[in-house]
């Protein structure tokens, strides 16, 4: 099972260790097969000549938990495309204070940048251990110059990643906090294997940007709705389809516009 907690540490850029030439590798860099890439989406949905031209530049790297990936300011060497990890990404103000503004999993990628010399506009953290690929971005700035299916892929994606985005911005205004937490689990579950998230109130609460009080309260009243169950540090939810309607559009908008970015990418 995946773990979903980042811990209360990780309210600071540097609470958890950049990614350095020195970092933990899995040994001797294994070959990339074709059924490994399948584990994430954007990958899986590639023309399988497209995929394969990119093995020799691909390496699947351990991604464990709490690893900052980059943080806001820094070039940006790497996009990682997440399997079993899942990766939020994370404003920092100057006290501290962390917001989440997006999360990627498996089916998405994270640090695309087109340009020579753009700088992260976020940090981007492990907030669940495992695995996935990664790709010098140099290397994808040549494949959107070739043109072909996977800068096609690329924009598709942000366009949804846009929509989470925007959706959240909108929620964080509008939405009631027993909505956002909806929201929130149901972003987790989307990603995950199971219906078992390992999450601190606290987490969340830094997350959401919003009092660890009300989380509280939240989680409550959910509980007692039947939808979730809460131990210590760890949410299991019992009622999907009733989350997703009390969340509403905090939480629909965004996942149809994935939906649909995955049709066309069928089509």
């Amino acid at each position: 099972m995946n773990s979903t907690q980042l811990g209360g540490t990780a309210q600071k850029s540097h609470s958890v260790q950049p990614v350095s030439s020195q970092e933990p590798k899995v040994a001797s860099k294994p070959v990339v097969s074709y059924s490994g890439t399948q584990q994430n989406e954007l990958l899986a949905a590639l023309p399988r000549p497209d995929l394969e031209a990119l093995f020799e530049h691909l390496e699947l790297v351990n991604m464990p938990f709490g690893k900052e990936l980059f943080e806001y300011g820094s070039k940006l060497e790497y996009v990682y495309f997440p399997t079993t990890a899942i990766v939020s990404l994370v404003y920092v103000m100057e006290d501290g204070a962390t917001t989440e503004i997006a999360v990627v999993g498996h089916e998405g990628v994270v640090g695309v940048s087109l340009f020579m010399g753009e700088r992260a506009m976020c940090s981007a953290v492990v907030q669940s251990a495992g695995y996935g690929y990664r790709l010098k971005t140099q290397f994808l700035r040549d494949a959107f110059a070739k043109g072909g299916a996977l800068p096609q892929l690329m924009m598709r994606y942000t366009n949804a990643l846009f929509a989470q985005m925007a959706q959240n911005a909108v929620g964080g205004r509008h939405s009631s906090i027993e909505q956002k937490l909806c929201r929130w689990l149901l972003d987790r579950l989307d990603r995950s294997p199971s219906n078992e998230l390992k999450v601190t109130q606290e987490l969340i609460s830094i997350m959401l940007g919003v009092r660890r009080e009300s989380i509280t309260a939240a989680a409550g009243k959910l509980q007692d709705d039947g939808l979730i169950t809460y131990r210590r540090g760890n949410i299991t939810v019992l009622d999907r389809q009733g989350l997703e309607e009390y969340a509403g559009e905090c939480y629909k908008v965004a996942k149809t516009e994935y939906d649909r970015l995955l049709t066309d990418v069928a089509r």
